[in-house]
């Protein structure tokens, strides 16, 4: 279904999620696919597209016109958005899954988090979430630094529950949350404390519950290194960092591990 309330846009990328949120605006959209240029005058301009082309996306839009992006991707964005110019750019975490290209999604609701966990914050939050919850799923706007804070417990997830699955062949994400479940909470905890200290962020109640929840629902995500400069890379370049200044490794277990499995 689709609300008149939904805020037409520009949709970057022909993917599931790309074809999920222009199915909910009922038409409305114009869909640019990779390689093409944007050509409308307003609107959000939604990215779904996958990290390593972000570059060619912002170069295909037009100067006025990119302080309209909507980033939707997994990961550290900030460092690059910054170095672009894009650093106050509308961004969302994405909580719901799409299965097939052309399926309705499935909203990222956990028995921690009932009310749901996708977010957004920026000059276009309103518009998305109205998208999101008019077609029937959760969205929540977030002011600047609420939004930090979960877009690093997102970011210590996907980076925590991938490096445990590598160390055990590659195993689903409910299999690290089920079998090795003492392993992704050590490295969950290091993570939180760690990035607390780094990055100045404060984090809610809860936060390892909150992220062994959310594997569970969506237990059957197989598990990999990848993407490397957008995830785990973020605290391997902290780690770097601190001891080539002297100091202690502030993930040194995440360390070992990302060696263990050859990602560094």
């Amino acid at each position: 279904m689709s609300s008149n309330t939904v805020v037409p846009a520009t949709i970057v990328g022909g993917g599931r999620v790309g074809q999920a949120l222009s199915d909910m605006s009922g038409g409305l959209d114009t869909v640019v696919r990779r390689g093409e240029s944007v050509e409308t005058a307003e609107g959000p301009i939604y990215v779904c597209t996958r990290n390593d082309v972000l570059g060619d996306v912002v170069a295909g839009t037009p100067q006025g016109r990119r302080s309209d992006l909507v980033f939707l991707q997994n990961g550290m964005l900030q460092p690059w958005l910054e170095e672009q110019g894009l650093g106050d750019c509308t961004q969302a975490l994405i909580y719901f899954a799409v299965a097939k290209l052309g399926e309705a999604p499935t909203d990222g609701i956990t028995d921690v988090n009932p009310e749901g966990l996708t977010a957004v914050t920026g000059k276009w939050a309103d518009a998305f979430a109205e998208r999101l919850t008019s077609n029937g799923l959760t969205c929540h706007v977030l002011d600047a630094e609420s939004f930090r804070g979960s877009m690093f417990e997102k970011l210590i997830w996907i980076s925590a529950f991938m490096l445990v699955g590598a160390r055990h062949e590659g195993c689903t994400v409910g299999e690290v949350e089920s079998t090795y479940n003492s392993e992704v909470k050590t490295l969950i905890e290091e993570l939180l404390v760690g990035t607390a200290a780094e990055a100045g962020v404060t984090f809610q109640e809860g936060a390892v519950e909150r992220l062994c929840a959310y594997a569970r629902s969506v237990a059957h995500f197989p598990t990999a290194v990848k993407e490397f400069e957008w995830r785990n890379g973020w605290f391997h370049g902290a780690s770097t960092k601190a001891l080539s200044a002297g100091n202690p490794d502030p993930f040194p277990t995440h360390s070992a591990w990302l060696k263990e499995v050859g990602a560094i």
